[in-house]
């Protein structure tokens, strides 16, 4: 049975990951470059570059998992308070499934969890361009299995997944050149964009 959760009618009316694998430059004796994501047998000379994916280092991957990540960057979206974004976060913690996280807790991160393809249902998981709403393990496993990611986890002992991320991350403040320092009035609170208290055992704003 699918287990997912629903975003309240409310707050209905108010997602390219980078990770990082070696890429060596080689030049031949005739001057040919050659870009390969193995190290050359041998070549007149060789540099090392990164080859940007998102957030996550896959240096260290395996072939089949690195191309995956490559080809197939998973990001899952979340929420607080979400027993099927547990169960979707273990199981690709467990597979060993390389993942950004984005969550969604206030209208900001709503309208970008739209963008991303997300409805009513969270957890929402994103393999490449294949979209799952909604936690199922079955649908989660061949969406996984169809992106060429390993069935068992393959992932260096060391590796950590990026930090959970707000969807709509709050801007940086731009410091001003100069600071009028003739005022000294207390500077404005900003409004808040919390979403509502939760009632029972529901998430803030939304509902089963």
């Amino acid at each position: 049975m699918m287990r997912t959760l629903k975003i309240g009618s409310l707050l209905l009316t108010l997602c390219a990951t980078a990770a990082h694998a070696q890429l060596y430059k080689s030049v031949g004796p005739d001057g040919k470059v050659t870009y390969s994501d193995t190290l050359p047998a041998s070549a007149g000379k060789v540099e090392t570059k990164t080859l940007a994916i998102g957030d996550i280092s896959a240096s260290d991957f395996p072939f089949e998992l690195k191309e995956a990540v490559k080809s197939h960057p998973v990001t899952l979206y979340t929420t607080r308070d979400c027993a099927p974004c547990d169960d979707g976060r273990r199981l690709l913690t467990e597979r060993g499934v390389p993942f950004t996280e984005k969550t969604v807790n206030n209208n900001e991160d709503i309208a970008q969890f739209r963008k991303a393809g997300g409805d009513s249902n969270l957890p929402l998981l994103i393999v490449g361009r294949d979209k799952e709403r909604g936690y199922d393990a079955g649908v989660w496993n061949n969406a996984l299995t169809s992106a060429g990611y390993p069935t068992s986890n393959k992932l260096p002992k060391t590796y950590r997944n990026p930090s959970a991320e707000a969807a709509a991350p709050a801007p940086k403040p731009v410091a001003s050149a100069k600071q009028d320092t003739s005022s000294q009035q207390a500077p404005a609170k900003p409004a808040s964009t919390e979403l509502p208290p939760a009632i029972g055992n529901a998430p803030p704003g939304f509902r089963f």
